[in-house]
């Protein structure tokens, strides 16, 4: 799909899916160059990343505490599970990333509830909102929490072991089924943000709803996310990390690498594949092999990204 439009516009489903590469199991993935390579299963990814010197990272995404519906009654639950399994690596990692929908419905004791778990991990943590997140009348619990220091609604950048960050947001007046929007304002930051960088440095763009057009019937995308990653594009390595649509999507276009992360409370279905999207119920001994964590690893000094997907259980 190279010189493919990001937009909406003329992409069709059959296209789409045929640039998706539908990452197993705990599978590691390498990128040198933008050309993908798989070292094999969890146990021996786990091995090889060991093995090799560099900057780790976690992504976990979607939480959704206080959801207590048929497809997780214990959402708070297996969050907790994540963190302990998180804290049961071998190596600290560096930070983690958290993509969104930290709780269901908004509410305080929810965010309180979320905090309490995740600060179990000891990690510095950086956060985006979900549409969850949104909720509350002028959004004030997320933005007393997580939004300090943040520019408009909670977008920012900062540095890690050679690797620059960017928070964005696309859940501001998300409107039900709808793609997701990053406005103008953001844009122009994102452009001044990138000036001046060398064309070297690995760059990770993280948001919840995904950047590139995934499935735009279930609003499974963002309307200018093809703007955002035109900033991008002289860049010899570079990383989208998404939620929002509960489960492992992984793409490769030139020289970004698009990966979405498993919820940590219940999964969704595949794109098309049901009416509508929304939790999805399996058999109670399946759940926790189909939410997870996700390890980023970076080696420094070379464009390679290896990417662990650990489910909570198999």
């Amino acid at each position: 799909m190279s010189g493919h439009d990001h937009g909406e516009d003329g992409v069709s489903r059959r296209k789409v899916l045929e640039c998706m590469t539908w990452a197993g199991t705990g599978v590691l993935w390498t990128i040198t160059g933008g050309v993908p390579r798989s070292l094999g299963i969890i146990d021996s990814a786990q091995a090889a990343t060991a093995a090799a010197p560099g900057m780790t990272f976690l992504q976990i995404s979607d939480s959704h505490v206080g959801f207590d519906k048929p497809a997780n009654p214990n959402a708070l639950g297996t969050l907790e599970e994540a963190i302990n399994k998180i804290n049961a690596m071998p190596a600290k990692p560096s930070f983690m990333i958290h993509t969104g929908d930290i709780t269901h419905l908004s509410k305080a004791a929810e965010f309180d509830n979320a905090d309490r778990i995740i600060s179990q991990s000891k990690l510095d943590v950086h956060y985006v909102p979900g549409e969850h997140d949104f909720l509350d009348e002028e959004v004030k619990f997320y933005r007393e929490r997580y939004g300090r220091g943040t520019k408009g609604a909670g977008w920012y950048s900062f540095d890690a072991g050679g690797v620059h960050f960017i928070g964005l947001v696309n859940v501001v007046d998300l409107k039900g089924g709808g793609l997701g929007n990053l406005g103008a304002e953001q844009l122009a930051w994102l452009e001044d943000d990138l000036r001046g960088k060398s064309k070297s440095t690995p760059i990770v763009l993280f948001a919840h709803i995904p950047l590139w057009t995934v499935y735009p019937e279930w609003g499974w995308g963002t309307e200018d996310g093809g703007r955002a990653l035109e900033h991008v594009k002289g860049f010899g390595s570079v990383t989208v990390l998404n939620g929002h649509i509960h489960q492992v999507m992984q793409k490769v276009e030139g020289n970004v690498t698009f990966h979405t992360a498993r919820s940590t409370a219940f999964p969704q279905p595949a794109p098309g594949t049901a009416p509508s999207p929304g939790p999805m119920k399996v058999e109670d001994a399946k759940l926790r092999g189909m939410l997870g964590v996700a390890s980023i690893n970076f080696k420094q000094n070379e464009q390679r990204l290896a990417i662990i997907d650990t489910p909570l259980q198999g």
